[in-house]
C-alpha cells in the first residue's frame, strides 16, 4: 500500500507550483493505493468506492469532503502506512438533481477497516446530512474495526450508531452492502431505513462461520450464514437483493426518487401520463368472488398504480403480505396488501413485523398509506403463540394507530376477526374505508361462526349436515352481506371495482392537507 507522494521540505515557492502539487496529490488520493489493488477488487466482481459513487450520483455532481485526511495512529507499522482518505470516501452530490450525502468504504485501503480518522470522516458527513436535511447513503465494503487502533475504532462505531439513531425518521438512511460486514459493524445498517445487498459478494453477520463452528459445531459458508439471499428470505435483514452492483445501485436511485429529502418535506411528485380516471375492467376477472380461491394481489396493485410500476420492499421475506412504494396520479403512496397466493394472506409474526416497519417508515416520511385487505385472520398454531404472535401482531396495530398520514383502506374480500381491525380498519383511525361488493367483514368465516353460534341446534338436528348448511347460509345472509358494515358506518362506501383507481386518487387529493397531532410525549413505548 502506498502513502502520499514524496514532497520536498520547502515545497513549491509560487502559486502555480502549489496548484500543481495539489493536483498531483488529488490524483494520488483519487487513484487509490495501486493499480494492482484495483484489479484485485475488480477480480472479485466488485467496483471501487469511487466507481460506486459515480453510479449513484448524477454525473459530475460529487463534492468530496476530507479527501486528504490521514490517520495519526502509531504501532504495528501503521506510522509507515498513512494513505489519503484513510479508506473511506465521503461527500455529497445529487440524485435527479436532489442533494444526497454518501460515504463509501474503499476496500483497497486497509480492507475498508474503520479506524479513528475513518470514523470521524463518516461522523462528519452524517452530521452534514442531518443539518442539510438530505438522504444519507452508505456504500459498505469494509472488514470491520481496525484492530491495530483498538478501542478508538470501537468508539468510532459507537458514534455512527448514535448518529443513525438521531437521524432515524428525520432523513432517509439507506445502507448498500457491497462486501463483508461483520460484528458490531452490522448494527449500523440494521438501524437504517433500507438495506440493499448483492449476491455472492456481500455478507452480514455478528459472528462468522469459524466462530459458529467453534461454539456450536455447525458448519456453514459465509453466504449461507449471512449472504444476500439468506437475509432477503430468512432473516428479513435485507430489504432488497441483486445479482450485480449496477442493478442494485440503480434501484437505490429509484428508491430515492420516491422518498422526501427529510421528514419536513413531502415525497417528490411528478406528472402522470396514466389517466386518473382509467377504468380497471380487468379487476372484475382478476379477483374471484369465492373467498377460498387464491389470486395474485400484485396484479391488483399493478392495475391500480401509475403505469403498473411499484417498488416492493421485502419482496421475498414474509410474502403473505405486500409492502410497496408506488405512485397514484404522480403522488407517492405506500401500499400494504394481503397476498392470497401465500398462506391465503393470513397474518403471522413475520408479516406483522414487516408491515409494521413499513407503516412506520411511511408515516415518518409523510407517505400516505393505501391498505388492500383480503385477510382470513391471524395464523393459528402453537409455534406462533409461543413465539409471541400477540406482541408481534400488536406492532402492526400500534404502527397504524400511531400513523398520522392520510390512510385509506379497501376491503376486497375477506376481513375476519382481529386481523380486520389490525389492517387499518376505520375503528383504529383510517380516514376512509371502502369495500368492493365481494367484501365479507365478520368475526370469522360463516362456516366457523355457524359451528360456534348454532352448535346446539346442529347437534340436535335429525340431519346435522343439512342444518349446518342452513345455519351457514343464514349467518352469511344476516351478518356477512356486502352492505352490513356500510349500514353501520364502518365502511364509507361500497364501490365498483373498475373505478377503484379514480376513487383512491380523488380521496388522496382531498386528504393531502390532512393535519393530525399526537399527544405530547417523549416517545411511545411500542410492543416488542
Amino acid at each position: 500500500m502506498t502513502t502520499a507522494p514524496a514532497r520536498s521540505e520547502s515545497g513549491p515557492t509560487d502559486i502555480r507550483g502549489r496548484v500543481a502539487e495539489l493536483g498531483a496529490l488529488r490524483v494520488q488520493a483519487s487513484a487509490g493505493p495501486s493499480e494492482r489493488a484495483t484489479e484485485t477488487q475488480h477480480a472479485k466482481g466488485k467496483l471501487t468506492a469511487r466507481e460506486r459513487i459515480d453510479l449513484l450520483l448524477d454525473d459530475g455532481s460529487f463534492q468530496e469532503v476530507e479527501q486528504f485526511r490521514r490517520h495519526r495512529a502509531t504501532g504495528f507499522g501503521l506510522e509507515a502506512r498513512r494513505p489519503y482518505t484513510d479508506g473511506v470516501v465521503t461527500g455529497w452530490g445529487t440524485v435527479d438533481g436532489r442533494t444526497v450525502f454518501v460515504y463509501a468504504h474503499d476496500f483497497r485501503v486497509f480492507g475498508g477497516a474503520l479506524g479513528e480518522a475513518h470514523a470521524e470522516k463518516i461522523h462528519k458527513v452524517m452530521d452534514m446530512a442531518l443539518a442539510a436535511g438530505a438522504p444519507l447513503v452508505s456504500l459498505n465494503d469494509g472488514a470491520g474495526a481496525r484492530i491495530q487502533e483498538g478501542v478508538s475504532a470501537l468508539a468510532g462505531y459507537g458514534g455512527i450508531f448514535q448518529r443513525n439513531t438521531r437521524a432515524s425518521g428525520v432523513i432517509p438512511q439507506i445502507s448498500v452492502m457491497l462486501g463483508p460486514c461483520a460484528g458490531g459493524a452490522a448494527y449500523s445498517p440494521a438501524l437504517t431505513d433500507f438495506v440493499f445487498m448483492v449476491r455472492g459478494t456481500s455478507q452480514m453477520f455478528i459472528t462468522g462461520p469459524d466462530v459458529v463452528k467453534a461454539v456450536t459445531g455447525e458448519e456453514i459458508s459465509q453466504n449461507g450464514l449471512g449472504g444476500a439471499d439468506t437475509h432477503a428470505e430468512t432473516s428479513g435483514v435485507a430489504h432488497f437483493a441483486y445479482d450485480d452492483e449496477e442493478s442494485c445501485i440503480a434501484d437505490v436511485r429509484y428508491l430515492i426518487s420516491l422518498l422526501p429529502s427529510n421528514n419536513r418535506d413531502n415525497p417528490p411528485s411528478c406528472p402522470a401520463d396514466d389517466p386518473a380516471d382509467r377504468r380497471g375492467e380487468v379487476l372484475l376477472d382478476l379477483v374471484p368472488a369465492d373467498g377460498n380461491r387464491p389470486y395474485d394481489m400484485r396484479r391488483v396493485v399493478e392495475e391500480l398504480v401509475d403505469d403498473g410500476e411499484y417498488l416492493e420492499v421485502h419482496e421475498r421475506w414474509a410474502p403473505n403480505i405486500i409492502c410497496a412504494l408506488a405512485r397514484l396520479d404522480g403522488e407517492v403512496v405506500g401500499v400494504v396488501a394481503n397476498q392470497p397466493l401465500s398462506m391465503a394472506g393470513v397474518l403471522d409474526i413475520k408479516a406483522s413485523e414487516k408491515a409494521a416497519r413499513f407503516v412506520q417508515m411511511c408515516d415518518a416520511f409523510n407517505i400516505p398509506l393505501v391498505t388492500l385487505v383480503d385477510v382470513p385472520g391471524f395464523l393459528p398454531g402453537v409455534d406462533q403463540e409461543h413465539d409471541g404472535i400477540i406482541r408481534h401482531g400488536a406492532k402492526l396495530l400500534y404502527a397504524y394507530c400511531n400513523a398520522t398520514v392520510p390512510r385509506i383502506s379497501l376491503i376486497l374480500r375477506k376481513a375476519y376477526g382481529g386481523a380486520y381491525i389490525v389492517m387499518d380498519s376505520q375503528s383504529i383511525g383510517a380516514d376512509l374505508t371502502y369495500a368492493w361488493p365481494t367484501n365479507e367483514i365478520a368475526v370469522m368465516g360463516a362456516e366457523g361462526a355457524a359451528n360456534v353460534v348454532f352448535r346446539r341446534q346442529i347437534a340436535q338436528a335429525e340431519d346435522p349436515e343439512a342444518m349446518r348448511e342452513r345455519m351457514v347460509k343464514e349467518y352469511r345472509t344476516e351478518l356477512m352481506h356486502p352492505y352490513y358494515a356500510a349500514e353501520r358506518g364502518l365502511v364509507d362506501d361500497v364501490i365498483d371495482p373498475v373505478g377503484t383507481r379514480e376513487v383512491l386518487i380523488r380521496s388522496l387529493a382531498m386528504l393531502r392537507a390532512k393535519y393530525a397531532e399526537l399527544p405530547s410525549r417523549k416517545h411511545g413505548n411500542p410492543p416488542q
